[in-house]
């Protein structure tokens, strides 16, 4: 009775011992276990081999005393190795836990490094861009022969841009970047009358709050050919002709310098891509019309197009506009009664690009054609359709190209210039004044290390009135007041960039 306990017994731990190296084979399987899980499946697999043996063993023994009738000497032979069998599977059994606690050990841990290398690879699909524009210089305006209160000497950073670009995947990505613009408020601030420099307005409470949100999409590229932007992304043209400009950071392009007639981003749908190896390439935004710095809900979609090629240097592109920029919204109950529409045009430019560009220097030019840009919503005095007939006669038109340039005489050192001739005839009251603008910068860079351009650079613009009139551009308002009178603007100083 006693031998056969002891051979159940020693039975009983095989038997137990087995399933807890299966147990322990199935949560190896399961967690991702590397150096580690290695060694410790390696014990698993020694374990299960003896308890296997030991089963064999206790079988051999259970065989033999049936076959001896139960004599005495083989019983307390088999008693004997029965107990040693059973202390062997109690090790076997230890064994096994051990190498259970060691697989788990070894799999928190290859969770952990699993978890690390997950926030590697997600910090290595995320890229984080800057670019700052400043200038430290000394302007003088003019009109009509008179000094104007913003001419002055000062600082100011113009720019800061800060992006961050994110890949989920080869296909979809997102963009953010925000666009910080240093405010300059009310030329009222600088005049020399106690009353101005005192007096508290919105356009004083808002300088220095120039924060936007420029960029911010998601982007699909499902083919060099077919990439879909779906929120405020670069639009077609300003972005283009800026990247073969090259010198931003001193002046805006000449559609965004008068600032009247395009922008440079905008919330909608965007659809781009490049054929041919990049022989050829298009993009055509659908947006609302007011810019990345408004978001407007309108009834009219707009929409920009560009199609572009470039081979051996040469670049080349034409595009342009079509839309009610944002002006189209719902009629006021007075304008429903009287039969007025919300929009008396449609804003149309046309545009078109060619340069060349190689190490030793850079040519370019861009022309452009604009059309009801500021026709297109229904001047304030018209309340009757009489009225709206005569003022549907009363067309803004604006035309200009820029001619630009550098030349580069040693990796750090270039010198560049540009002139831009703008007409704009502008809609006053059904009045055809005419300003014309001729402006020119010049200066010379230099690039001590990738990260800093510094340039120093001369600018001016004069503008002559043919009519009461001015333009306005990123410099500001130039201009005159009396017909035949000239504006001017004059400034010299040091500008750079810091990009990275």
């Amino acid at each position: 009775m006693r031998l056969h306990s002891t051979i159940a017994l020693a039975a009983v731990a095989a038997v137990i011992g087995a399933p807890a190296v299966a147990e322990a084979k199935t949560k190896a399987k399961h967690h991702p276990v590397r150096a580690a899980g290695a060694s410790t499946a390696a014990e698993l697999a020694r374990a299960q081999a003896q308890i296997n043996e030991l089963q064999a063993r206790l079988s051999s023994l259970e065989a033999k005393i049936d076959q001896s009738g139960g004599s005495s000497q083989t019983a307390v032979a088999a008693q004997t190795q029965a107990a040693a069998a059973s202390q062997q599977a109690a090790d076997a059994s230890a064994k096994a836990d051990q190498a259970l606690a060691e697989a788990s050990t070894a799999s928190t841990k290859a969770e952990k490094a699993n978890k690390g290398l997950d926030l590697v690879k997600w910090a290595g699909d995320t890229q984080v861009h800057g670019q700052v524009f400043f200038n430290a210089s000394s302007n003088s305006q003019h009109t009509a022969g008179g000094p104007v209160s913003t001419s002055g000497t000062g600082f100011n950073i113009k720019r800061i841009y800060l992006s961050v670009d994110h890949t989920f995947s080869p296909i979809f990505s997102a963009d953010v970047t925000t666009d910080i613009a240093n405010v300059v408020g009310s030329t009222a601030f600088n005049a020399n009358t106690a009353a101005a420099n005192t007096t508290a307005t919105t356009a004083q409470s808002t300088v220095g709050k120039g924060f936007f949100v420029k960029y911010a999409y998601v982007q699909a590229k499902l083919d060099p050919a077919l990439i879909i932007r779906l929120g405020s992304a670069p639009l077609p043209w300003i972005p283009y002709v800026e990247a073969n400009y090259g010198h931003r950071y001193v002046e805006n392009e000449v559609i965004d310098e008068y600032k009247n007639y395009g922008t440079t981003a905008d919330w909608g749908v965007h659809v781009l891509g490049s054929l041919a190896n990049g022989l050829i390439s298009y993009q055509v935004s659908a947006v609302d019309g007011a810019g990345y710095r408004k978001v407007y809900v309108t009834k009219a979609i707009d929409v920009e197009g560009r199609l572009s090629a470039q081979y051996k240097g040469f670049w080349a592109a034409i595009g342009g506009y079509t839309g009610k920029i944002a002006n189209d919204i719902e009629q006021t109950a007075a304008q429903a009664a009287a039969g007025i529409p919300t929009t008396l045009h449609t804003a149309r430019r046309g545009d078109a690009a060619l340069g060349y560009s190689n190490k030793l220097f850079n040519v370019g030019g861009e022309y452009f054609y604009a059309k009801d840009w500021l026709s297109v919503a229904t001047p304030a005095t018209v309340t009757t359709v009489a009225a709206l007939n005569t003022a549907a006669l009363s067309q803004d038109s604006a035309k200009g190209f820029s001619i630009f340039g550098n030349v580069n005489f040693t990796p750090k050192w270039s010198v560049f210039g540009r002139y831009d001739w703008v007409r704009e005839i502008p809609k006053l009251g059904g009045a055809q004044p005419n300003a014309v603008s001729h402006y020119f910068n010049a200066g010379i860079q230099w690039e001590p290390v990738k990260i800093l351009d510094l340039s120093l650079v001369y600018k001016r613009d004069s503008i002559l009135d043919e009519g009461v009139a001015s333009i306005g551009t990123q410099n500001g308002t130039i201009g005159g007041t009396t017909l035949g009178t000239r504006g001017t603007y004059d400034e010299f100083g040091l500008w750079g960039q810091i990009k990275f």
